[in-house]
């Protein structure tokens, strides 16, 4: 493991995320690092009481977290200085041959607010950033997700 413990090594590239039903479709996620805070989830109305981020947006923001990620990076090599990123992620929604929603699109918008003396140095960034999100290029390419359910036994009556 790296010293950093935020930073993954080679020998140890895979993550654990842990979620436990509160109630109906409110979960807790454990994201297994000792200073983050347990994050509450739901779906939203009708099926959750939208009192916690649904996996939609759950997604949006993973992406935008990590595309302005690279592109913080990519500047700071570059020895520049970003005064404040911003970003608006828009997550289009359609139906597949199934009739099934799926999230079809996603449209992403950063504002990079910027020293003018030092647009020439950011603007090498511009062409190469995305490409070092390990988030959007893997749900670009698609990601398998394989799937297993255990099932086990409770007391008699129910949960």
């Amino acid at each position: 493991m790296a010293d950093n413990p935020h930073i993954m090594s080679e020998d140890d590239l895979n993550v654990e995320v842990r979620l436990s039903q509160i109630d109906n479709y409110k979960f807790l996620v454990d994201f297994g690092l000792p200073n983050v805070d347990k994050l509450k989830v739901d779906e939203d109305p009708p099926l959750g009481k939208g009192e916690g981020a649904d996996p939609s947006r759950l997604l949006g923001a993973a992406i935008s977290q990590c595309m302005l990620s690279s592109l913080l990076f990519c500047i700071q090599k570059s020895r520049a200085r970003v005064d404040k990123l911003e970003s608006v992620a828009t997550l289009h929604f359609g139906r597949d041959e199934d009739k099934r929603l799926r999230i079809i699109k996603v449209d992403l918008k950063i504002t990079a607010n910027v020293p003018e003396s030092e647009k020439t140095k950011i603007e090498r960034c511009l062409p190469i950033f995305d490409k070092f999100c390990t988030v959007s290029q893997s749900v670009r390419k698609g990601i398998p997700v394989d799937l297993e359910v255990k099932l086990s036994k409770t007391e008699k009556g129910g949960a």
